[in-house]
């Protein structure tokens, strides 16, 4: 299980890496992330944030109690849009679940591990937390503050994990090699072998980063395709534009042009398109993610695309969770895997949006939800 857990870090990942030392390349796991994502999910049609893929059913039943509840929760930050987005969405939940939540108290750790471990420790000293809800900021670093609240109260943890089994359940959508599997499978289905892709990654030793990339490797290396970039490790872009953009202008200008444009996270993915439009080169196959810039963009200019997805649902997972766990009900676990559905040109449609701000991340779940479009930015 820890090994699950393991890989646990957001995929919205601008953050200091992990301090523990771990593999990013097990076959074992690659494979079990491989069948995951062709798994049937069982729970409710249409509600992916409540459905799971496998895994066994955790019984809740000493931790119920009489309602409403006191839910607290510790952010590790709200750094970046997939993690703004979420947070909205995880609000929206707790509306939804006003009947059973009396009280709802956070705390935002800014992406600081001292800050969150002292939030915790005063959060279960306070003694109005009937559950704790985690989204650790690291996984090494978090992890004894986590191990001294599972003592004291129920704990949750979702997006990020901790080096402990003592959560009642850990939430993530399958995780970092899906990703890269997705992304990679896509390019190398639709570029020649001899083909030649880009790979552009945010930064090294964060390790939903490094799964995805591993993951990506194998494929391209079974299909013969040719990766550019740092010695065949894939150039860093610090999920910056600008330096996105011209590590790709720099590719097209020595080498004509490109294939493909694989990507460990698709914030920066209009960069590398326009970067192929300035050059006046034909568009790439490439993988971008949910965000609401690239899916525009793949949509107007008909791109030959995919994108990966880490949906921000999961933060309504978490709160649905929290109220289950306080009602005595059983909830998938220790690891309750989400689907992590992708989107593709057969669903474009369904996703893109030119009302909802560029940054918005689509794989919300957030329709139907109260205060939605405006709450997610969408001005009346």
């Amino acid at each position: 299980m820890l090994a699950r857990l393991a890989l646990a870090v957001a995929a919205s990942i601008l953050v200091a890496a992990p301090a523990f030392a771990q593999s990013f390349d097990d076959p074992k796991e690659f494979q079990h992330q491989r069948d995951l994502l062709k798994m049937t999910p069982e729970g409710p049609a249409g509600k992916p944030w409540e459905q799971h893929l496998g895994g066994g059913m955790v019984d809740t039943g000493k931790y119920k109690k009489a309602g409403p509840y006191k839910v607290c929760f510790s952010n590790a930050g709200v750094g970046n849009p997939w993690r703004v987005v979420g947070w909205t969405t995880m609000q929206a939940e707790v509306d939804l679940e006003k009947a059973d939540i009396a009280k709802f108290t956070s705390a935002d750790a800014e992406g600081k591990d001292d800050k969150q471990i002292s939030d915790i420790k005063d959060m279960v000293a306070s003694g109005n937390c009937d559950i704790l809800v985690v989204s650790p900021n690291t996984t090494a670093a978090l992890t004894p503050a986590v191990e001294e609240a599972c003592k004291k109260i129920p704990v949750i943890t979702f997006d990020r994990g901790t080096n402990s089994n003592c959560p009642v359940t850990h939430i993530l959508p399958i995780g970092g090699y899906a990703f890269g599997i997705v992304g990679a499978e896509f390019i190398a289905a639709h570029v020649s072998k001899g083909g030649k892709v880009i790979a552009l990654r945010i930064l090294p030793g964060v390790d939903v980063l490094e799964t995805r990339w591993a993951a990506a490797k194998h494929i391209f290396e079974e299909k013969g395709i040719k990766v550019l970039g740092g010695e065949h490790n894939g150039d860093f872009t610090d999920g910056d534009r600008a330096k996105t953009k011209s590590i790709v202008a720099d590719y097209l200008a020595k080498n004509g042009q490109l294939d493909g444009v694989w990507m460990d996270a698709g914030a920066t993915a209009t960069a590398a398109i326009e970067a192929f439009e300035d050059a006046g080169m034909k568009y790439p196959v490439i993988n971008g993610e949910d965000q609401q810039d690239f899916l525009q963009a793949w949509k107007k200019d008909k791109l030959t695309a995919i994108a990966p997805t880490y949906p921000t649902y999961q933060w309504r997972t978490a709160i649905i969770a929290a109220v289950k766990v306080l009602k005595g009900e059983a909830v998938p676990g220790p690891i309750w895997e989400l689907p992590d559905p992708a989107i593709t040109q057969d669903n474009l449609d369904k996703y893109v949006s030119d009302k909802l701000p560029p940054l918005h991340y689509a794989m919300c779940g957030c329709e139907g939800m109260p205060g939605y479009p405006e709450r997610w930015g969408v001005k009346k």
